[in-house]
């Protein structure tokens, strides 16, 4: 008898662990059909999304009103894995929140700058930039002040609160008029005023002390930076404030 009770209790766990996995599978299915795309509630807040996960639609070189050539949409993502410059939007965005999905390479180093604009020799020389980065595989990340989520050079995160690498971290970035904002998956890291006092004694005692458009704008371009690693970025949207 309990050899009977044992087989059932079997049929009953494999049914239990099959039925499982389906509904593992569809959330995973469900979850793909969803990656870079806007929910209807995200329409009417007037997100807009920045990659379709099939193009390079909306996007550009610096200098170059063609994308990047080290850039390429694979599998959803958007993926810098050769040489290629720095990928550029063509809209500019004045006051603006911006989210996207980043993971990166072993000792992977990339960033997110705001307000670029075409001055200057590279895009870091006017945009602030959002530091992408493995902390514990890439120099950069022994400072804080240009460690994962900092804004490089200039404001150290409160702490690292980075994924281990190859994982997705989520990223939201906020600038309106003078105030900017850091939040890496779901910790806010930092904020600062642009052209305050403290802004400006931080910019004087750093190397973009030589560069006159740096932080100064009040309008540009999102920049995702080749840095020489892989790194992918996903479920990119802005929604202007």
């Amino acid at each position: 008898m309990s050899r009977v009770l044992s087989s059932r209790a079997g049929v009953v766990t494999a049914r239990a662990l099959g039925m499982g996995l389906v509904c593992a599978c569809g959330i995973a299915i469900m979850t793909a059909q969803n990656m870079n795309t806007l929910s209807a509630a995200e329409k009417a807040e007037g997100w807009k999304l920045l990659f379709d996960g099939k193009t390079l639609n909306g996007w550009r070189g610096f200098k170059s009103p063609t994308p990047s050539p080290g850039w390429h949409a694979m599998s959803g993502e958007l993926v810098r894995h050769e040489t290629g410059g720095d990928l550029m939007t063509v809209e500019q965005f004045g006051d603006f929140e911006l989210r996207l999905e980043w993971k990166l390479s072993k000792d992977g180093n990339s960033g997110i700058m705001f307000r670029v604009t075409g001055d200057g020799a590279q895009t870091y020389e006017t945009g602030p930039e959002f530091q992408i980065l493995d902390n514990a595989g890439h120099k950069d990340g022994k400072e804080p002040m240009t460690s994962v989520g900092s804004n490089y050079a200039m404001h150290a995160p409160v702490r690292d609160v980075s994924r281990p690498v190859g994982e997705w971290n989520d990223v939201r970035l906020i600038v309106r008029g003078a105030h900017v904002e850091h939040w890496m998956n779901g910790t806010k890291l930092l904020e600062y005023e642009l052209w305050s006092e403290d802004w400006e004694k931080r910019v004087k005692a750093s190397k973009f002390a030589k560069m006159p458009g740096y932080g100064r704008q009040k309008r540009g371009h999102l920049v995702l930076q080749d840095h020489g690693n892989l790194v992918s970025y996903r479920n990119i949207k802005v929604k202007p404030l």
